[in-house]
């Protein structure tokens, strides 16, 4: 009796740690500001988006797409977190996270190589928050941290949720790619794989785009 008493609790308390978390992560990322954009085509969990000019914080990390991931997000983190120059008397200013942060395989435009995760070399970027222009950001005092504006862009994308291996995002960067072929769409960049979500945020929930930018349809 007491030890289907103390399962039963302990069942309990996992289900409710599990729906406190998501309430917690899901209103993270709501307050977290995200690039705007225009729905151009919805096909289930396939879209093509406009994307307005947008300023990012950039780095690119060597390594497999873990491994440059992790070290990409903790570089250009430390930059918003303050290592930064925001005045000519050289004070810091903390600049407010965004969401999502991509990163995307080094390799020339439109590639049709067969593995994107065969890159030895990754681009990490954050976009910045949209109160800032590209004159007004504090300057990075890390010169692995680059700043520059990207223009207009039109995007195919395709959402999926769950955790990102290698092999899944090769599988979804292929569909996508599969999905553009059958309608005609020119791809014109790398693929980038974009993350909305903080780490505990549990699996099924969390949000993934693979991102490919295109000619105009």
């Amino acid at each position: 009796m007491n030890i289907r008493y103390k399962l039963n609790g302990a069942r309990h308390a996992l289900a409710t740690a599990i729906v406190l978390s998501s309430l917690l992560g899901a209103n993270l990322t709501m307050a977290v500001e995200e690039p705007k954009f225009e729905t151009v085509l919805k096909d289930e969990a396939f879209e093509i988006r406009r994307y307005p000019p947008l300023v990012v914080a950039t780095t690119l990390v060597p390594g497999d797409m873990d491994a440059a991931s992790s070290r990409g997000f903790r570089t250009i983190a430390d930059y918003i977190f303050g290592n930064n120059t925001a005045t000519p008397a050289g004070a810091s200013a903390k600049i407010a996270m965004t969401a999502p942060v991509t990163v995307a395989p080094v390799v020339p435009a439109a590639s049709a190589a067969s593995s994107d995760m065969a890159a030895e070399q990754w681009q990490v970027q954050f976009v910045m928050p949209g109160q800032y222009r590209l004159d007004t950001l504090p300057r990075p005092k890390n010169e692995a941290v680059s700043l520059r504006e990207l223009p207009a862009r039109t995007t195919a994308v395709l959402s999926y949720s769950w955790l990102n291996s290698e092999a899944k995002v090769q599988q979804k960067t292929d569909e996508l790619r599969a999905w553009m072929k059958a309608r005609k769409l020119e791809p014109l960049s790398a693929p980038r794989l974009a993350r909305y979500d903080p780490p505990w945020t549990i699996p099924m929930w969390r949000r993934n785009e693979i991102q490919i930018d295109i000619r105009e349809p």
